[in-house]
């Protein structure tokens, strides 16, 4: 019977270390419910002897009953003429409500020398009796061996000698580190098996990702016998990251049947990874496997096609399965089966109606050679799709706009002046305003516009705003007078929608690209 395999997750230490990440206290009581929840097995809060923030972590969790998950708290062996009670840093380790402590100590000569400045016994001296001391508290202990594999492949009878050192002393776990993230996946594999077969306290990885191998460094780990893998959500860590726990348990779980977290909690899997992503304030990574956006999307017309026959075509695995979904992309690439998707995605039943769909895709087509991109502009899509079958009636219907731009001494203020049409007779609708640039501008003169010609529309409109702005030059070498794409993306707090705008001026574009923001978020409320 193969062993379960334990998830050990570092973010809120190891995951910190990321260059540009840095999230509150709070917010780092967040991410371990959200671990605890998904199903992992220890939860690494940080290092309490470092920094008052990591201290803060463990006194607002202590007492909080995890579900799933033990807590575990990161330091080092004591420091070279301390003994280990008197070390500060090891009674900081003991001052915190954590029941797995986590050690981590040289496994390389070139470090025991270099970086440490200590003789080779008095490394493993250091190794042992940090252990000891720790584990006669009654606290389990995880012995981290750093630059195990560099060390290995430098002398291995050393390397095994400080592993046996901390087993000896009582370690639970010894953790092979790839701290360097050198070591190619055979070859960590072998020196696994080596290890095995030489100690018989159960093994850890901790890989990174310097050589783009840390996931599949942990997968080969395991099967060579470790039971335990270190990573990170989404991979993040210094450099390049660590071993992304998002890829390891699907893979583990799904791909080599290893017994990891249940089905209903590997279904959390894609809303923790994006979770993360937010609390680190960083976009999530669309083109991530099994969790980002982009894992499950088709964009080729024959890949759509087959993809909507039989989705194992052309998806390893059922989206849902970690929580994710099966995206239609629809781009110059589109097919008929494309269009239909897309269209009862947007509750347009096209049937079978073969001269619409191919007026449509025409109409898409064109405006992608034009310059439109669909792909990121879900809202102008259905817009253009309902303007085609003369199932839209827009609220905007602009007569004339004018921007100026003026800079004055230290300032430079935008304004704008927009006159829309309107049925009957009368005057027509005119609203000046000045934003903090062109667009600003006229979004505030558009929405003035609006709330007096529709006031019904007021709490709708209130909730409508821009989040995204995106200018991209599609023929560079026009210089200034290139086609520009603008894409927005807006949200009303509930749900997201990208459009796009296509023009030589990039006030038009924008203006494009904001009529239809606006018109797609009053219309959602207006059909729903």
């Amino acid at each position: 019977m193969r062993k379960k395999i334990e998830i050990y997750d570092t973010t809120l230490r190891d995951g910190m270390q990321r260059e540009g990440i840095s999230i509150s206290v709070d917010e780092k009581v967040q991410v371990a419910l959200k671990l605890d929840r998904l199903g992992v097995h220890y939860i690494e809060g940080g290092f309490p002897g470092s920094n008052p923030k990591d201290a803060e972590f463990y006194r607002l969790m202590a007492g909080r009953k995890l579900r799933t998950a033990r807590l575990a708290a990161f330091g080092m062996t004591h420091k070279r003429g301390v003994r280990p009670h008197r070390d500060k840093l090891l009674k900081g380790l003991l001052a915190v409500d954590a029941p797995v402590l986590t050690i981590v100590g040289k496994g390389w000569k070139l470090h025991v020398r270099k970086v440490l400045r200590a003789g080779l016994e008095e490394n493993l001296a250091m190794i042992a009796d940090t252990v000891r001391y720790l584990v006669r508290k009654g606290r389990q202990v995880f012995y981290d061996a750093e630059h195990f594999f560099d060390g290995f492949k430098d002398d291995p009878e050393y390397s095994l000698a400080t592993l046996r050192a901390a087993a000896e002393a009582g370690a639970g776990r010894l953790v092979l580190c790839d701290t360097n993230g050198a070591t190619l996946p055979q070859e960590a594999a072998e020196i696994i098996r080596e290890v095995a077969a030489a100690v018989e306290t159960p093994l850890g990885i901790h890989a990174h990702n310097d050589a783009d191998c840390a996931v599949a460094v942990s997968l080969m780990a395991v099967e060579a016998g470790a039971v335990q893998v270190q990573g990170t959500v989404n991979g993040y860590g210094e450099r390049c990251g660590n071993a992304n726990l998002m890829s390891v348990i699907p893979a583990l779980k799904l791909k080599m049947g290893r017994t990891v977290i249940s089905d209903r909690r590997l279904e959390q899997l894609t809303e923790v990874s994006h979770f993360v992503a937010e609390m680190a304030n960083l976009s999530p990574e669309p083109h991530q496997p099994y969790v980002g956006e982009n894992a499950f999307a088709h964009k080729g017309g024959m890949h759509v096609s087959a993809a909507l026959k039989d989705a194992r075509t052309f998806e390893h695995i059922d989206p849902a399965l970690v929580g994710n979904k099966q995206r239609i992309l629809v781009s110059e690439l589109a097919g008929r089966a494309t269009v239909l998707k897309k269209a009862a995605e947007m509750g347009l039943d096209l049937g079978d109606d073969k001269k619409t769909v191919d007026r449509l895709l025409k109409a898409l087509k064109q405006k992608e050679h034009e310059g439109y991109h669909y792909e990121a502009a879900d809202a102008s899509l259905e817009l253009l799709l309902r303007r085609e079958m003369g199932l839209f009636e827009p609220v905007i219907r602009l007569d004339n706009f004018r921007v100026i731009v003026q800079k004055r001494k230290s300032a430079v203020i935008s304004e704008a002046k927009i006159v829309l049409r309107q049925n009957g007779e009368g005057e027509l609708p005119i609203a000046f305003a000045e934003g903090n640039g062109p667009v600003n501008a006229l979004d505030i003169a558009l929405r003035k516009l609006l709330l007096k010609s529709f006031p019904k529309l007021a709490q709708r409109l209130s909730e409508i705003h821009l989040v995204n702005y995106k200018v991209r030059i599609l023929d560079e070498h026009k210089g200034t007078g290139a086609v520009t794409r603008v894409l927005l993306d807006s949200s009303d707090g509930h749900d997201s929608w990208g459009t796009v705008g296509v023009s030589e001026n990039i006030i038009e574009a924008s203006w494009e690209a904001l009529v239809d923001s606006i018109e797609y978020g009053l219309s959602r409320r207006r059909r729903g």
